[in-house]
């Protein structure tokens, strides 16, 4: 059938496609390590070790994912469902069994179906859209895009306020996971015809994004801009618990941070449109250094003040959600608009960024003699406040250099 016979795609579907995978990714880093730390006794350190191990494993699966994802022609429908049967069961495995074997195994085994299908899942949504988007006419790739990023920030606030929402059940995690394998039932329903359109030829691959100047630039963007964030997700509950001793204020001080973002997104956009991509992401950035600046000031107690930074930090996160993949799908439409390795290499910054924070975090915390809803010594709370507000200082004035001195794409004045 020929593109302009087909039917137009399901916008809804393609929503509810980016949610699920918005809900099985930063949303996961802010909830498993303390709950395999609080549950299950797992040390800091070892959790680290078994995240950053898994960021190495996708240095070389990705890539093979992605050529994956490039070959399948008839069998693409069910290697996707094989994909979100693989995200729903390692969801439950992680949050809703009690582990068979030692509990760092089991997180590593779960983690690892986890992110291996985020990681196929990811590529092949991204790529699908590229060859579906003509279907809905001039500007079509926009108009999905806008679509798809709306449902991944509404998935990132359902995930991560859910365990907090569902806590009177008795059950909040492993209800989590139900709730998480019912949407994932619901997204094969929605995408059931999505799948029949060629992805991309045989012939592409990380090489084509890599060896373009303007993609690799913007994916270092990516990477410095989302180190951050992946900081203060990967502390974020440690730090309302210990520091501010508000312990049951993680879900609303969560849903906040994160309804800033998906609120603040469409103004962003706007904004850009006016005054350049480019200069509303340094402001952004700006405004995120401010926030946490503040948190430098805070202590037990100052949950007002600490709601206020959640507010602020959020609506500068909209920016990234907003712009940054806008512009690197922009680049990739005018290099290579088959490229699914492109968007595999996007999904591999976004996790790389919270490996680094796990691998360097968690065990400097633990050093510290830092403990998980105990007492601690006034050192590792000292410790735990640094790292989470001035670390994220310091990489974002980094990215903001970066950006400076990047080459955004021609046509970049309205990006999304």
């Amino acid at each position: 059938m020929f593109p302009d016979m087909a039917p137009a795609p399901s916008r809804p579907g393609y929503a509810v496609f980016a949610a699920m995978l918005a809900a099985a990714g930063l949303p996961i880093y802010i909830h498993a390590p303390k709950v395999y730390v609080d549950e299950f006794g797992v040390g800091l350190t070892a959790l680290a070790g078994v995240l950053f191990a898994l960021r190495l494993f996708d240095v070389v699966q990705d890539p093979v994912l992605g050529w994956l994802a490039q070959r399948l022609r008839g069998a693409r429908a069910l290697a996707v469902a094989g994909g979100v049967a693989v995200l729903a069961a390692s969801m439950f495995g992680l949050f809703a069994v009690t582990p068979p074997i030692a509990p760092i195994w089991w997180f590593a085994l779960m983690m690892t179906g986890l992110f291996s299908a985020f990681s196929f899942l990811t590529i092949c949504m991204y790529a699908q859209g590229v060859a579906a988007a003509p279907r809905l006419g001039a500007q079509g790739y926009l108009r999905l895009a806008a679509w798809r990023e709306t449902g991944a920030l509404l998935g990132v606030c359902a995930a991560a306020v859910a365990p907090t929402v569902l806590d009177a059940t008795g059950n909040p995690y492993g209800n989590f996971a139900l709730g998480f394998a019912g949407l994932c039932t619901l997204t094969l329903w929605l995408m059931r015809r999505e799948w029949g359109a060629s992805l991309v030829p045989a012939d592409s691959g990380f090489r084509i994004v890599l060896a373009d100047p303007v993609a690799r630039r913007l994916l270092l963007v990516a990477l410095m801009n989302a180190a951050p964030v992946a900081v203060s997700s990967t502390l974020f509950l440690f730090y309302v618990e210990s520091v501010l001793l508000a312990p049951g204020m993680e879900g609303p001080l969560l849903l906040l941070f994160f309804l800033a973002a998906a609120v603040s997104a469409p103004f962003w956009s706007r904004a850009a449109t006016r005054f350049g991509p480019r200069a509303m992401l340094l402001a952004a950035m700006a405004l995120a250094i401010a926030a946490f600046s503040l948190v430098l000031l805070l202590g037990p107690g100052d949950t007002v003040a600490f709601a206020l930074v959640c507010l602020v930090s959020g609506a500068a996160l909209g920016a990234d959600f907003a712009l940054l993949p806008a512009l690197f799908a922009r680049r990739m439409e005018q290099i290579a608009p088959e490229a699914a390795a492109g968007f595999g290499l996007w999904a591999f910054v976004s996790k790389l960024t919270l490996a680094f924070a796990a691998v360097v975090l968690l065990p400097a915390l633990d050093a510290a003699g830092f403990q998980s809803g105990g007492e601690n010594p006034q050192g590792a709370l000292d410790l735990l406040t640094y790292l989470y507000a001035l670390v994220p200082c310091v990489l974002k004035l980094g990215a903001m250099a970066v950006l400076a001195t990047t080459p955004l794409p021609q046509g970049a004045r309205n990006p999304i």
